[in-house]
């Protein structure tokens, strides 16, 4: 083909349809994209890219990234997630899960997925019992020491990972908490190889958690489900025998997406 064909056939998506394409592409991806992989990935010209670019951030459904050059989901796109997620049929079945594994468990189960800066709780079926944490919907909770947020990074590329971890500060939310960057790489290095992750007081006192994850038809996680309670009632070990419970209500889950 011609050079002058080659550019003709270039950038053929109708025009209503590239910011839609530009956005899911985002989504897609998993990680910052840049303005020429999103050209390449798209077959979209590089200055029609930088348009659609300026507008999807102008109204805050992207956001850069902290190389300032890279872009990523903005606070729009990451709330019509969320609300998609909750659509009501989908949520009416998501919650007699939930509510069926609460059952059996007899403690609180959570589902949340990853923010900004921490894990965004998007639904949510209490115990029974007068003793519990409240942590309502659309609470977020740090990443580095909780059970679902400890899957999340424990999901990350390794370049990712390290790179989140050199630019924050890991604050201690407990005497249990693990602020050391190593010590953490290590614990999430175990959570990747056995498939689940654990909050053992290191977020709350008094508090133990479990957490697996929900992935789409890539591999890559999407959500996390989990089980928390105070040790007075179940210690961590206790919620750990509860595992083949939450996982197969974890795959009763991903069926809905």
């Amino acid at each position: 083909m011609a050079k002058g064909d080659a550019n003709e056939t270039k950038g053929q998506i109708p025009t209503n349809l590239r910011l839609l394409l530009l956005v899911e592409e985002l989504a897609k991806a998993g990680a910052p994209m840049s303005p020429a992989d999103l050209s390449l990935a798209l077959d979209l010209p590089k200055p029609t890219v930088h348009r659609l670019l300026a507008t999807a951030e102008d109204e805050g459904f992207i956001q850069r990234d902290v190389d300032g050059r890279s872009f990523g989901p903005g606070h729009r796109l990451r709330r019509l997630s969320a609300n998609t997620l909750s659509s009501q049929r989908m949520r009416t079945e998501r919650l007699a899960i939930m509510k069926r594994l609460a059952e059996q468990v007899g403690e609180t189960c959570n589902l949340a997925a990853p923010g900004r800066y921490g894990m965004v709780y998007l639904d949510r079926v209490e115990t029974h019992w007068p003793l519990r944490i409240q942590l309502p919907v659309g609470t977020q909770v740090p990443f580095h020491c909780t059970a679902s947020g400890k899957l999340y990074l424990s999901s990350l590329r390794n370049d990712r990972l390290h790179r989140w971890i050199s630019t924050v500060t890991l604050e201690k939310k407990t005497e249990f908490t693990i602020s050391d960057p190593n010590n953490l790489l290590a614990e999430l290095a175990e959570t990747r190889a056995r498939g689940y992750s654990t909050d053992d007081q290191e977020f709350m006192e008094d508090m133990a958690a479990i957490a697996v994850g929900i992935q789409d038809n890539t591999g890559r996680l999407l959500t996390t489900l989990s089980i928390h309670a105070p040790i007075q009632r179940k210690g961590l070990n206790d919620l750990k025998s509860h595992l083949p419970a939450l996982k197969s209500a974890c795959e009763r889950l991903a069926q809905l997406i």
